[in-house]
Protein backbone atom coordinates (compact mmCIF):
# COMPACT_ATOMS: atom_id res chain seq x y z
CA UNK A 1 0.00 0.00 0.00
CA UNK A 2 1.12 3.39 -0.86
CA UNK A 3 -0.04 5.86 1.79
CA UNK A 4 0.03 9.44 0.83
CA UNK A 5 0.75 11.78 3.72
CA UNK A 6 -1.22 14.96 3.31
CA UNK A 7 -0.29 18.26 4.84
CA UNK A 8 -2.95 20.47 6.37
CA UNK A 9 -6.43 19.78 7.63
CA UNK A 10 -9.33 18.07 5.96
CA UNK A 11 -12.67 19.84 5.46
CA UNK A 12 -14.44 17.95 8.32
CA UNK A 13 -11.62 18.91 10.69
CA UNK A 14 -11.88 22.57 9.71
CA UNK A 15 -15.67 22.52 10.11
CA UNK A 16 -15.34 20.97 13.56
CA UNK A 17 -12.84 23.62 14.66
CA UNK A 18 -15.06 26.40 13.27
CA UNK A 19 -18.07 25.02 15.13
CA UNK A 20 -16.13 24.77 18.40
CA UNK A 21 -14.81 28.33 18.00
CA UNK A 22 -18.31 29.60 17.24
CA UNK A 23 -19.75 27.88 20.30
CA UNK A 24 -16.95 29.15 22.54
CA UNK A 25 -17.32 32.69 21.23
CA UNK A 26 -21.09 32.65 21.76
CA UNK A 27 -20.64 31.49 25.39
CA UNK A 28 -18.06 34.22 26.03
CA UNK A 29 -20.28 36.92 24.50
CA UNK A 30 -23.33 35.71 26.42
CA UNK A 31 -21.35 35.85 29.65
CA UNK A 32 -20.12 39.35 28.83
CA UNK A 33 -23.60 40.70 28.07
CA UNK A 34 -25.07 39.05 31.18
CA UNK A 35 -22.33 40.62 33.28
CA UNK A 36 -23.01 44.02 31.71
CA UNK A 37 -26.73 43.73 32.48
CA UNK A 38 -26.08 42.65 36.06
CA UNK A 39 -23.64 45.53 36.49
CA UNK A 40 -26.30 48.00 35.33
CA UNK A 41 -28.93 46.50 37.66
CA UNK A 42 -26.52 46.69 40.58
CA UNK A 43 -25.62 50.29 39.79
CA UNK A 44 -29.32 51.24 39.61
CA UNK A 45 -30.04 49.53 42.94
CA UNK A 46 -27.16 51.37 44.59
CA UNK A 47 -28.41 54.69 43.16
CA UNK A 48 -31.96 54.01 44.35
CA UNK A 49 -30.69 53.13 47.83
CA UNK A 50 -28.61 56.33 47.92
CA UNK A 51 -31.64 58.39 46.89
CA UNK A 52 -33.81 56.76 49.56
CA UNK A 53 -31.11 57.41 52.17
CA UNK A 54 -30.89 61.05 51.01
CA UNK A 55 -34.64 61.47 51.56
CA UNK A 56 -34.49 59.63 54.87
CA UNK A 57 -31.73 61.94 56.14
CA UNK A 58 -33.76 64.96 55.06
CA UNK A 59 -36.73 63.59 57.02
CA UNK A 60 -34.60 62.96 60.10
CA UNK A 61 -33.30 66.55 59.96
CA UNK A 62 -36.80 68.02 60.12
CA UNK A 63 -38.62 68.80 63.36
CA UNK A 64 -40.59 65.95 64.84
CA UNK A 65 -43.75 68.02 65.33
CA UNK A 66 -44.03 68.79 61.60
CA UNK A 67 -42.83 65.43 60.34
CA UNK A 68 -46.20 63.80 59.63
CA UNK A 69 -47.60 67.03 58.14
CA UNK A 70 -44.67 67.29 55.73
CA UNK A 71 -44.90 63.64 54.72
CA UNK A 72 -48.67 63.74 54.19
CA UNK A 73 -48.26 67.04 52.30
CA UNK A 74 -45.94 65.36 49.81
CA UNK A 75 -42.75 67.21 50.75
CA UNK A 76 -40.72 64.04 50.14
CA UNK A 77 -42.75 62.63 47.26
CA UNK A 78 -40.48 63.35 44.32
CA UNK A 79 -40.57 62.81 40.59
CA UNK A 80 -37.61 62.81 38.19
CA UNK A 81 -37.49 66.62 37.99
CA UNK A 82 -37.49 67.04 41.79
CA UNK A 83 -34.83 64.36 42.19
CA UNK A 84 -32.59 66.15 39.69
CA UNK A 85 -33.22 69.55 41.31
CA UNK A 86 -31.96 68.09 44.60
CA UNK A 87 -28.60 67.34 42.99
CA UNK A 88 -29.18 63.63 42.37
CA UNK A 89 -29.00 61.80 39.05
CA UNK A 90 -32.44 60.33 38.45
CA UNK A 91 -32.90 56.81 37.17
CA UNK A 92 -35.20 55.94 34.25
CA UNK A 93 -38.76 57.07 35.24
CA UNK A 94 -37.73 57.30 38.89
CA UNK A 95 -40.24 58.31 41.56
CA UNK A 96 -39.82 58.55 45.31
CA UNK A 97 -42.84 58.27 47.59
CA UNK A 98 -42.84 58.71 51.33
CA UNK A 99 -45.55 57.51 53.68
CA UNK A 100 -45.97 57.49 57.44
CA UNK A 101 -48.13 55.88 60.07
CA UNK A 102 -48.40 56.18 63.82
CA UNK A 103 -47.76 59.19 66.01
CA UNK A 104 -44.92 58.35 68.41
CA UNK A 105 -42.96 56.64 67.07
CA UNK A 106 -43.70 57.58 63.47
CA UNK A 107 -43.21 54.69 61.05
CA UNK A 108 -41.66 56.23 57.91
CA UNK A 109 -41.38 54.36 54.61
CA UNK A 110 -39.48 55.69 51.60
CA UNK A 111 -40.13 53.82 48.33
CA UNK A 112 -38.05 54.41 45.21
CA UNK A 113 -39.42 53.04 41.93
CA UNK A 114 -37.79 53.10 38.49
CA UNK A 115 -37.74 51.21 35.19
CA UNK A 116 -34.74 49.10 34.24
CA UNK A 117 -33.26 48.90 30.74
CA UNK A 118 -35.81 46.24 29.71
CA UNK A 119 -38.67 48.50 30.91
CA UNK A 120 -39.49 46.40 33.97
CA UNK A 121 -40.54 48.24 37.11
CA UNK A 122 -38.11 47.96 40.03
CA UNK A 123 -38.34 49.31 43.57
CA UNK A 124 -36.33 49.78 46.75
CA UNK A 125 -37.96 50.37 50.14
CA UNK A 126 -36.35 51.86 53.25
CA UNK A 127 -38.28 51.97 56.51
CA UNK A 128 -37.52 53.45 59.90
CA UNK A 129 -39.12 54.53 63.15
CA UNK A 130 -38.66 58.11 64.35
CA UNK A 131 -39.61 59.08 67.87
CA UNK A 132 -39.59 62.28 69.86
Amino acid sequence: MNWKISKGFSLPELLLVAALLGYTLSVVLLTFFSGTRLNEESRNLISATTHAEFVMESIKNSTFSSLVTYINGGMWTWNTVTITSNGLTALNSENITTTSSGTNPVDVTVTVTWNDTQGRSRSKILRTLISR
